[in-house]
């Protein structure tokens, strides 16, 4: 029996403040797109200014006159959720690592970043539109995120699942900054048990040839773009969450203008749910169990693999999974996988500890001598300013060493820690989980 119908679209606007170029026409040209057509649904990353937000509302609010936005952190979440239908409840679940306050040029941390749910009443049913955006991959030589990312994954799939209720219908729709061949992705959807909408091998979201802002040396490197939006979605028990269309459905460019609507495309993704019969349902939430749920097609050559997303050299059954592959079995291989990136990341921390500590002892060895010694004739003020700023230096060695290296090692231990109880109990207990 057919339930409902809907249609979820995702976009991270790319909305930096005196960063972002076109901003302000991009999103009058957004709002004007969404305007035009009829989602149910709409996922927004990277709203990082309060007018943007405002603006993005008021300029849909006669399509979807409900909305909320995430606040978090110095700069706000960046989430922004737009509805057409309203919206009964909203939670903030901010993640235990997030970057490093200390590197601004890439300002994750100042995001406040997490995962933001909405509980949206469609007529009599209850679905819960989940909207994240992940740590972003700066390096794809030396990722040295890698862990924090992992670790947002799983802590997202297990705030799904403890959050499920009474809904009908779980989305989450967001730019998660994570490949399907990438071990952040494998964590995220083996451990919520949620389905890809997307089954094509041939979809790119970002750094492709048909976005504008897409730079010559990105193409170069990586003609194909990479695939990083994505829309991830899981019925409930007795519901059949069916895929009946997935596309970029937005123009290349705005009309009129030579440049795209954001850095990263728009994905929509439309379903279709139906009450299974009692008999139905167990066999669904059987084969959900018995079978990978990953939707990377394995059908590209070699060289076309690596040049998948920037997978470099990466071996072709480290890029795809078969799918025939069991999900406890590509569950643990991933939670396998994660785990040892969290013990290299806690052995990295001990090593930054002594780092920053040897520092500090020669700075204060060096501030020392500085005060012994009187000024050289002529440069009294260079010398006090040289004195304050080794001292600025100390305290900063210090706090890295001690409360911020704390810190991260309790948001990677705790982590560690929740991904050891899965694994440990997930094959004795597989029908709860």
């Amino acid at each position: 029996m057919l339930l409902l119908e809907l249609k979820i679209l995702t976009l991270n606007i790319w909305g930096i403040p005196l960063v972002s170029s076109d901003r302000a026409p991009r999103i009058d040209a957004i709002c004007k797109e969404l305007r035009s057509s009829d989602y149910d649904i709409v996922s927004l990353q990277e709203v990082w200014s309060q007018q943007d937000s405002e603006k993005l509302q008021q300029g849909t609010a006669n399509v979807l006159p409900h909305a909320h936005y995430f606040h978090s952190g110095v700069m706000g979440a960046g989430l922004l959720v737009l509805s057409r239908y309203p919206i009964l409840g909203t939670l903030f679940h901010a993640w235990s690592v997030n970057g490093y306050f200390h590197r601004i040029q890439h300002a994750d941390w100042f995001g406040g970043k997490g995962v933001g749910l909405c509980r949206i009443l469609f007529g009599d049913h209850i679905v819960h539109l989940y909207n994240a955006h992940l740590h972003a991959e700066y390096d794809n030589d030396n990722d040295e995120y890698k862990t924090h990312r992992v670790i947002q994954a799983f802590d997202t799939a297990q705030f799904i699942e403890a959050t499920r209720g009474n809904s009908v219908l779980q989305i989450l729709a967001g730019d998660l900054n994570t490949q399907p061949q990438d071990i952040s992705y494998k964590v995220l959807l083996y451990t919520s048990k949620m389905k890809d909408s997307c089954a094509s091998d041939t979809i790119r979201t970002n750094e492709c040839g048909r976005n504008s802002y897409t730079s010559p040396r990105l193409l170069e490197k990586n003609p194909l773009g990479i695939r990083i939006d994505h829309i991830f979605v899981r019925g409930a028990d007795h519901i059949n969450a069916e895929i009946v269309e997935y596309t970029l459905p937005f123009p290349e460019r705005v009309p009129g203008q030579k440049f795209s609507f954001s850095d990263h495309e728009a994905v929509l993704a439309k379903l279709r749910l139906s009450v299974l019969p009692a008999n139905g349902a167990s066999a669904v939430a059987t084969a959900t169990s018995a079978v990978d749920v990953e939707q990377v097609a394995c059908k590209m050559n070699g060289e076309g693999m690596r040049e998948l997303g920037g997978a470099g050299d990466a071996p072709l059954e480290d890029v795809c999974l078969s799918v025939a592959q069991p999900l406890p079995a590509a569950r643990t291989a991933a939670l396998n996988e994660a785990l040892a990136l969290c013990d290299a990341s806690l052995l990295q921390l001990n090593t930054d500890r002594l780092l920053y500590y040897s520092a500090a002892t020669v700075l204060f060895v060096l501030l020392v001598l500085l005060v012994e010694f009187a000024a050289p004739v002529g440069l009294r003020t260079i010398y006090l300013l040289l004195k304050f700023i080794v001292f600025g230096v100390i305290l900063f060695c210090i706090f890295m060493a001690s409360i911020w290296n704390y810190m991260e090692r309790n948001g990677v231990l705790q982590g560690k820690k929740a991904m050891e109880v899965m694994l440990h109990h997930a094959q004795k207990y597989e029908y709860f989980y």
